[in-house]
């Protein structure tokens, strides 16, 4: 058994930490992508009636993503400062420091939400286009 060199031990460190770190978006998506069929499930009624009434698919589709939108924004407002206050402490340790620049926070809060809009966007085309006249007479 050949010995590893700590340049190796890194490299495999670092892409067992990616595979996680994917593995936990993954799951992140699967479960919001039941909780927005579930709420769309929940207002099935609601999106037929509106549907009948004249809404577009664009506006089906903005109702239905907004209030995933708002939950993933005040998710990152509650996130972002005590992200900080962590890698702010934890890179204290290191002989070199680095700041942590805001555009990094700004670009992982971009990053979900479009995720978020991904996952959710295919539920809430697919309740938009629904004949409204099913919904309603199964309800």
């Amino acid at each position: 058994m050949a010995a590893h060199t700590p340049e190796q031990i890194a490299k495999e460190e670092r892409r067992y930490l990616q595979v996680f770190a994917w593995l936990a978006i993954l799951i992140a998506c699967f479960g919001l992508m039941g909780l927005s069929a579930y709420n769309i499930l929940q207002r099935s009624k609601e999106i037929g009636i509106r549907k009948v009434m004249g809404a577009s698919v664009r506006s089906v589709f903005f109702i239905l993503s907004k209030d995933f939108m708002l939950l993933v924004g005040i998710s990152f407002i509650l996130a972002v400062p005590v992200t900080w206050w962590l890698m702010h402490h934890w890179l204290q340790d290191f002989a070199y420091r680095i700041d942590i620049k805001w555009w990094v926070f700004g670009i992982a809060g971009l990053l979900a939400a479009l995720i978020a809009l991904g996952t959710i966007s295919a539920q809430a085309i697919r309740a938009a286009v629904a004949n409204p006249v099913k919904s309603l007479r199964t309800e």
